[in-house]
């Protein structure tokens, strides 16, 4: 199976894979957002580290039922053949109605077919209160091309 855009990277491309990425993963599809990643993919997500596919999807459908209403934007940051470094922003509400902003940077490697093979990622919590939220788009689904990426100013 191959998934393009393949390394090595350009700029135009590892943009593309970037919000390829963002695009899976406001879906909510934990099937579609794994079939990204090598059958043995490695993640660290947080504290937390697992491996293959199944993994992924279980990770990913514990995430959502927690993380309600999740949207979220990711940027490229820097990229060199087969890797590529992203930084993101999400925002979601928990059961009780609380909403949080969630920071993070990921590094990314990718096998010669354009799957991720390893991902590490490194997120932060902030709540904000409802009325502080920026991602307004119908969810789930694709930011839409009128809303712009983080832009110069990460916070």
């Amino acid at each position: 199976m191959s998934r393009p855009p393949l390394p090595p990277f350009t700029r135009e491309t590892a943009a593309l894979k970037a919000r390829m990425a963002e695009d899976a993963w406001n879906s909510r599809d934990p099937v579609r957002v794994s079939l990204a990643y090598t059958e043995d993919s490695r993640w660290r997500n947080r504290s937390e580290v697992l491996q293959g596919r199944e993994a992924i999807v279980a990770f990913l459908t514990r995430k959502w039922e927690k993380e309600q209403d999740y949207r979220l934007i990711k940027d490229l940051w820097a990229f060199d053949e087969n890797r590529i470094a992203a930084r993101f922003q999400y925002e979601w509400h928990d059961a009780g109605g609380q909403w949080y902003r969630s920071y993070g940077n990921e590094q990314w490697e990718f096998d010669e077919h354009g799957l991720m093979k390893r991902r590490e990622a490194s997120i932060n919590d902030i709540a904000i209160a409802e009325k502080d939220r920026r991602f307004h788009w119908a969810a789930p689904g694709p930011r839409p091309a009128d809303v712009p990426g983080l832009g110069t100013d990460p916070f």
